[in-house]
Parts: structure tokens; C-alpha cells; sequence
């Protein structure tokens, strides 16, 4: 389900409880300018409610076929209430609307000049139930979105962990690095030393022996 969708529905439910306890409100009324701002009112209401129906239209039939033919049927039935709004606020309208009132009252028994129709009852209640549905699935969207908040956090918590795991090992590796360096250095100098040693020791030999020759040659000579 789309939440433009339940969003655009859950304000059509609102909109149409209110016209309905209106258009009952208006045809009870006596006084003409009242009753005339009443009316204004209901046709407002009436145009946003039509305006409402074509959105939820508009975004039913973007969606995937599972899902638009949910909200297809569901739009059908705004359609039809719609339609029995209208029809209450053209009776309403009506000049004798008001004297029609009184008599499908008196017919019907109902001297109570509160009470409500059989008919406006029944859309108050379609109402009301599209209204608790529609907060139900509020509530379950509000639910899965704190689990998933409650899933990310988590998975954040994870990567962080990874990564002064990360950064620790990578500590690490820089030491072994240095130490590695340090220990070439070394090995380096050592080389160059024993390098050095070879040359002082040749040098060494090279000198006994040319002494060794001076000598011989001298004990020779003489």
C-alpha cells in the first residue's frame, strides 16, 4: 500500500464525516443565512473531496498491480459516497429542503429534529471504520518503521565496531612497518660495517705480507 495513497485516504474520510454531520446540521436549520453559509461550506467541502478522489486516482494506477487493485476497490467506495454526498447536498440546497426533512421525519416517526437518518448513519459509521483502519495501518507502519530504525542502528553499530577494529589493526600494521624499517636500518649498517671489517682485515694481511717480503729480501741480501 502507498502512503500518498493512505495519506490522500485518510483525509477523504475526514473531509467526508464532516460534510455528512454538515449537510444533517444545514437541513435543520432555520435561519436562511446560516443555513446559506452552511451550504457554501458543504460545496467547498464537496470540490476538495473531488479533488482528493482524483489524486488517490491518479496514485493508484502508478502503483504495482497487487497493490493498485486494493486501492482501486477502496476508491470505488469513496467514489460511492462521494456520489451520496452529493446527492445530500443538492436535497439540502433544495428550497423546501427543509420541509422535505420534517416530513421524511414525521413519515418515518422520527419527531426527535436531532436524530439522524438511517442512511447518514450508515456513512458516518463507513466513515469511522475507514477512519480506524486507516490508523491501524498508521500504527503498523509506524511499527516496522521503528524496527527498521531499530535494525539500522544496529547495523551502524556494527560498522562502527568494524572499524575501530579496522583502525586498531591498521595501528598494528604501521608498527610492523616501523619495526620493519628500523630492522632493515640495521641490517644496513651491519652490512657495512662487516664490508668495512673485510677491507681493514685485507688491508691488515696485505700489509704482513709485504713485511714478510721486506724482511726475506733483507736477510737474503745479507
Amino acid at each position: 500500500m502507498s502512503d500518498v495513497f493512505e495519506g490522500y485516504e485518510r483525509q477523504y474520510c475526514e473531509l467526508s464525516t464532516n460534510l455528512s454531520r454538515k449537510c444533517h446540521s444545514a437541513s435543520l436549520l432555520s435561519d436562511e443565512e446560516e443555513k446559506k453559509e452552511k451550504i457554501v461550506e458543504i460545496k467547498s467541502g464537496i470540490d476538495e473531496a473531488d479533488v482528493l478522489i482524483r489524486k488517490m486516482d491518479l496514485e493508484a494506477r502508478s502503483l504495482q498491480p497487487s497493490a493498485k487493485a486494493v486501492c482501486l476497490s477502496k476508491l470505488r467506495e469513496y467514489k460511492s459516497d462521494l456520489n451520496q454526498l452529493k446527492k445530500e447536498s443538492k436535497r439540502v440546497s433544495s428550497a423546501d429542503a427543509k420541509q422535505s426533512t420534517r416530513e421524511e421525519l414525521m413519515e418515518s416517526g422520527m419527531a426527535d429534529p436531532l436524530a439522524v437518518s438511517a442512511d447518514q448513519r450508515e456513512r458516518l459509521a463507513m466513515s469511522v471504520e475507514r477512519l480506524d483502519q486507516s490508523s491501524d495501518r498508521i500504527r503498523e507502519s509506524r511499527r516496522i518503521m521503528l524496527e527498521t530504525e531499530e535494525v539500522g542502528i544496529s547495523i551502524v553499530q556494527d560498522l562502527s565496531q568494524q572499524r575501530q577494529t579496522l583502525l586498531h589493526a591498521h595501528t598494528k600494521l604501521h608498527g610492523v612497518d616501523d619495526a620493519i624499517d628500523k630492522s632493515k636500518k640495521v641490517l644496513t649498517a651491519m652490512s657495512r660495517r662487516m664490508t668495512r671489517n673485510k677491507w681493514i682485515v685485507g688491508s691488515v694481511i696485505v700489509a704482513l705480507i709485504l713485511a714478510i717480503i721486506l724482511i726475506i729480501s733483507y736477510k737474503l741480501s745479507h
